[in-house]
């Protein structure tokens, strides 16, 4: 028990700290290129969600971690359970469909020939903020079911329900219910999933073709520097190919526990580093979109510059 307790600790140290860190440089980082930069790019607005969306994801597994620990489940009572629950659920949410927004607007930059990509080309800082909008209020919906049927150890008998997680337990439902919810869950993960991968698909055919490109001025001598949107897009890739990578690893293992009952301390741990990696890699890739902001100054200079730019905001109440 305390073998398997120091693996979990471990896992959750080595993956929260350096993510909660890395999403916060990120989200200051694109805070500070939205505000004072002369043009609102809706890209900046996506990647400052997708940073948030991370954050939020490993601040409540940790949360979630430390409440089964040291039992604050009986502090935090129904209330507790629920919002934890809930909010984790919702943020798994918004990272897939978040992501998926990131390689499609990105496939849009460099893929001018097809209208839809034209379109999401133009896209304004308000059109993008009214669909992140629309993914709060599509994840809340979906996962609404678990402020009903998500209770504590206290609340109920505990024959009568089954684990959810150590300390909070999940009522029965309908089968109606259940169904319902694992379809809509299910229909948005293939819908945003298939769009990624044909995003991706058609990045991947660009840097193809961009990479021949090269080989033939290189043969020539005329070597040239990948440009920014030609970085962009690889790390766009990179990232896509991590989230389904451990998406799907995540879902395999979940599957197995969920299908077998068995609580093997092993499989908990991988499903556990599985769950939180991909919110912690993500910022360390997206910042190898481009070294500008890094060699403009130190990093306590640059988030001086956000609060200095904030502050007017604020004040107005805006």
């Amino acid at each position: 028990m305390i073998g398997s307790n120091l693996i979990t600790g471990t896992i959750l140290l080595s993956l929260t700290g350096p993510g909660i860190g890395g999403n916060f440089f990120l989200l200051v980082k694109h805070v500070h290129i939205f505000v004072m930069g002369p043009k609102k790019k809706p890209i900046d607005l996506i990647l400052i969600h997708l940073a948030f969306a991370n954050a939020m994801t490993l601040c409540i597994r940790a949360l979630s971690e430390v409440i089964s620990a040291f039992h604050f489940s009986n502090v935090l009572g129904n209330f507790g359970c629920k919002a934890t629950i809930y909010l984790r659920r919702v943020a798994r949410g918004l990272s897939i469909c978040t992501t998926c927004l990131l390689t499609v607007v990105q496939a849009g930059t460099i893929s001018p020939r097809i209208t839809f990509q034209r379109k999401l080309k133009t896209w304004t800082a308000w059109q993008v903020l009214s669909c992140l909008l629309f993914f709060w209020i599509f994840n809340f919906f979906i996962s609404s079911n678990l402020l009903h049927y998500i209770t504590t150890v206290n609340s109920m008998n505990r024959s009568e329900i089954g684990p959810y997680i150590v300390s909070c337990y999940l009522l029965p439902s309908k089968q109606v219910v259940r169904w319902l919810f694992l379809s809509l869950m299910a229909l948005r993960d293939i819908i945003f999933q298939s769009l990624m991968g044909w995003s991706s698909g058609y990045m991947a055919l660009h840097l193809y073709n961009h990479h021949k490109r090269v080989l033939y001025l290189q043969s020539f001598r005329f070597t040239k520097k990948a440009s920014p949107e030609i970085r962009a897009t690889q790390s766009t890739l990179i990232l896509m190919t991590c989230f389904l990578f451990f998406y799907w690893a995540d879902f395999i293992f979940s599957f197995y526990i969920g299908s077998t009952l068995k609580n093997d301390s092993v499989m908990l741990s991988i499903t556990l580093f599985l769950e939180l990696s991909y919110a912690s890699v993500s910022p360390f890739i997206l910042m190898g979109r481009d070294s500008t902001w890094l060699t403009a100054g130190t990093f306590t200079e640059n988030l001086r510059k956000v609060f200095s730019a904030l502050t007017p905001l604020i004040s107005k109440g805006i």
